[in-house]
């Protein structure tokens, strides 16, 4: 470990982030602008429920449905779903399926939708071209692999929600569990469509067909012109992950996983193998980080839980492994060569990121003139 080696005195952020900074009490930036914006946040949220599900509602009156939830399995997703529901929404919940989905994620998502009663939107990716995509990000040596998926269940929830002309995306994220800052040097701008298809370009070899892409124009007309909404629908309660988790096993048969994300094959592998043994990246510790901030866990809990690897075992990891050698048609050595290459910046291809912050600040100038 470096002599330089630093860990924030509140949260367990370190100096594996480049853009990390402390002040005088050993607290980190990460930690302290979370705290800020979360009291922020949720002071303007109080006594606001009712008067939102009433507006959805209304706006709701003569279409199939009220809102658009998106479902991957996970508890964040899975509790708002089942919120929605209980308040009386008549909710279409959106699935997508890049083949990278565990058994227990299918599992969970197929209960939680025939106890509820809702219907239920699957966008289902051809295999070979999700692979051929996911293989040219590998070569280009990016460090965000999951834009991919990001990007195509942002893609399909709004396509949904245009289809049905509904208003409201009803979302997991939430600032209980996940409102942290993710460092910038940790993953990218998620409506990047011209980033995936630039990188697809200089390695893929089929054409794009069956992935929906969404990128920072289309994200201005979905929210402009067809006036949808995308809503942290967690942000309007108390959320609390065991609560809800707990929920969710008694009413639903749910089975949790060991880490956040880890509903799919491929981010858990992602996660607990890829960002750290190749781009020195541990994403449990901001996760961990928001839950200590939230109350929901200690930091010596953290700590101890970052003492592990980010896999229940050893062994689960080695069959993580030969499940993606397998799927993706990879030797061993491939992989070994994979990891050992330096990281290449996602600005080395073309991006649509300069756009969209143009966009930002001309419309934050207007609105505030």
């Amino acid at each position: 470990m470096s002599k330089d080696y630093r860990i924030c005195s509140r949260c367990v952020m370190d100096t594996s982030v480049p853009e990390i900074t402390f002040n005088d009490q050993g607290e980190c930036n990460f930690c302290t602008e979370f705290l800020a914006r979360h009291k922020e946040h949720h002071a303007g949220k109080s006594g606001e429920l009712d008067q939102f599900v009433a507006q959805i509602k209304r706006d709701g009156k003569g279409k199939d449905y009220d809102c658009i939830v998106g479902v991957s399995g996970g508890v964040d997703s899975s509790y708002s779903l089942y919120l929605a529901k209980s308040l009386g929404l008549r909710v279409l919940a959106v699935h997508m399926d890049n083949g990278w989905n565990s058994e227990l994620a299918s599992n969970n998502i197929e209960n939680l939708v025939r106890s509820l009663g809702v219907d239920l939107y699957t966008h289902v990716i051809d295999w070979e071209e999700y692979r051929d995509l996911m293989e040219s990000f590998f070569k280009a040596n990016v460090v965000d692999v999951e834009l991919l998926y990001d990007n195509a269940m942002n893609a399909v929830n709004f396509e949904q929600a245009s289809r049905f002309n509904v208003n409201y995306i009803l979302a997991g994220t939430n600032s209980s569990t996940e409102g942290m800052q993710i460092p910038v040097s940790w993953n990218w701008f998620k409506y990047d469509a011209k980033n995936i298809r630039s990188i697809h370009k200089a390695f893929g070899t089929k054409k794009i067909k069956t992935m929906p892409l969404i990128g920072a124009v289309d994200l201005a007309r979905y929210l402009i012109i067809k006036k949808i909404r995308w809503v942290s629908f967690l942000d309007y309660f108390n959320y609390n992950k065991g609560e809800a988790m707990a929920l969710l096993q008694k009413d639903f048969a749910y089975k949790p996983y060991p880490y956040k994300h880890y509903e799919s094959i491929f981010t858990r592998f992602y996660q607990g193998y890829i960002l750290p043994n190749k781009f020195g990246v541990d994403k449990r510790r901001v996760h961990l980080s928001n839950l200590i901030c939230t109350d929901q866990i200690t930091r010596d809990e953290a700590l101890q839980m970052l003492e592990e690897i980010p896999y229940p075992s050893q062994k689960y990891l080695e069959e993580d492994i030969e499940y993606f050698l397998k799927k993706m048609g990879w030797s061993r050595e491939r992989l070994e060569q994979y990891i050992s290459e330096p990281a290449v910046s996602h600005l080395r291809y073309g991006s649509e990121k300069k756009l969209y912050d143009l966009m930002i600040s001309t419309y934050k100038k207007v609105r505030s003139s």
